[in-house]
């Protein structure tokens, strides 16, 4: 029996969100460059920072387990559907250990409108993760805006009104 998937479920029955253990010390700094980024979406098409270059990104590192996660679904599917002919674009990256059935059903479920691909560990260092939900909003020269971690009201107003001003940069 392995502890994680146990940790997690007691986790999640709680109400809380778990930590993300991951070896990395260095994590991406604002005005750095976002680190590479190579994953399949759950539909099979391959994914990398290149496919959103000249794009406001917003990467969304979530698990189905996660109330927080799933409690910000709907805000993310609302600013796809907002900004998405202004130039931004949502990727949700999945944290559920290769459960890719499991997801599959979740993005049914939740009706989400944007990509969504699982998260392998290098993904998960490279970005530092450190507890979930965690969304990295990268600009469109492919650097690091911010980081946002939580999905409270305030978080998810902060996030929406760096968006904006990202979006109306040339």
């Amino acid at each position: 029996m392995r502890i994680v998937p146990v940790l997690r479920a007691f986790a999640a029955a709680a109400g809380f969100t778990m930590a993300v253990a991951s070896p990395s010390l260095a994590i991406p700094q604002k005005g750095q460059p976002a680190p590479p980024l190579k994953v399949v979406s759950t539909s099979g098409q391959p994914i990398s920072l290149a496919n959103y270059k000249g794009y406001v990104l917003v990467i969304d590192f979530f698990a189905t387990w996660c109330p927080p996660c799933r409690e910000a679904i709907p805000h993310l599917n609302g600013i796809s559907r907002k900004y998405g002919r202004q130039g931004l674009q949502v990727l949700g990256l999945s944290l559920d250990d290769g459960d890719e059935g499991a997801v599959k059903d979740f993005i049914a479920s939740k009706r989400i409108v944007y990509p969504v691909a699982l998260a392998g560990q290098d993904v998960q260092t490279d970005y530092g993760l450190r507890s979930l939900p965690t969304v990295y909003v990268i600009d469109k020269r492919g650097n690091v805006a911010d980081k946002f971690m939580g999905g409270s009201d305030a978080t998810l107003k902060n996030m929406e009104a760096l968006i904006k001003k990202l979006l109306a940069e040339k």
